[in-house]
């Protein structure tokens, strides 16, 4: 049950910040849709596909197909500046990486890929469908901007989540929402405070 709440508060979140960037680019409503599609299903396909998944996460699944379709209408309802959309964007993001970071590495442990694996298929669902949104768009993606600790920031509250569950199992809500907020704050904290990894 905290899986799926968790999976489809990420999806509404991600399709807030691809619905969001398709009204930068002052793209339609259909636009939109399409951003708000690929930016919430685009990483947890491409997981589901490398792990042997079928059908992928998304398919006869109305609920997440209707979150999207609310996500889209809400953006295009509501009228905002380009500046606080860009502020938007940036903390709807950094929320979908926590949440889908989290149910991504849970989802994969348990069709019984190893952790080590698992963590890497959190990191691919939480930032490989803005990567794809961001190539549609027309974008340098966030995934690989120089220095920016967005995978990273993934990773570090992936492997601590995992490491949390390993300790301490019988706290296992807790672990989510540490590895969550861990991940959300690394994300605006490196951004604020602009932390950067080191160049090659």
């Amino acid at each position: 049950m905290l899986l799926q709440f968790i999976t489809y508060a990420g999806i509404f979140v991600f399709a807030l910040t691809g619905a969001l960037k398709a009204r930068t680019h002052k793209m339609d409503v259909f636009g939109g849709l399409v951003m708000g599609f690929v930016t919430a299903y685009g990483g947890g396909t491409i997981r589901d596909l490398l792990i042997g998944v079928r059908p992928v996460n998304w398919v006869n699944d109305y609920i997440a197909l209707g979150l999207v379709i609310a996500a889209v209408l809400i953006v295009f309802v509501v009228r905002q500046n380009f500046q606080q959309f860009r502020k938007t964007i940036f903390f709807t993001d950094a929320i979908g990486l926590g949440l889908f970071t989290v149910a991504g590495i849970e989802k994969s442990m348990l069709l019984g890929v190893n952790e080590g694996y698992a963590i890497a298929m959190g990191v691919m669902s939480a930032t490989f469908g803005g990567l794809l949104a961001d190539i549609i768009s027309n974008e340098v993606p966030e995934l690989l901007k120089r220095g920016e600790l967005y995978a990273t920031a993934c990773a570090i509250g992936g492997t601590l989540f995992v490491l949390l569950g390993k300790w301490l199992p019988e706290w296992a809500a807790y672990h989510s929402i540490i590895g969550m907020v861990t991940i959300v704050a690394i994300r605006v904290f490196s951004k604020l405070k602009r932390w950067r990894l080191p160049e090659v």
